[in-house]
């Protein structure tokens, strides 16, 4: 197992995949926040 995320690490694209995934769970955070706070409703 630790190999496997060795070889992600080392791995130009997976390293690609992880950085825009990472940005678009901030994105939908961000959404989130916004929409209960617009909204009057908390999730």
């Amino acid at each position: 197992m630790l190999s496997f995320f060795r070889r992600l690490l080392t791995d130009d694209k997976a390293a690609t995949a992880i950085e825009y995934t990472l940005i678009a769970s901030l994105i939908a955070v961000a959404a989130v926040t916004a929409i209960s706070t617009v909204g009057g409703r908390t999730l």
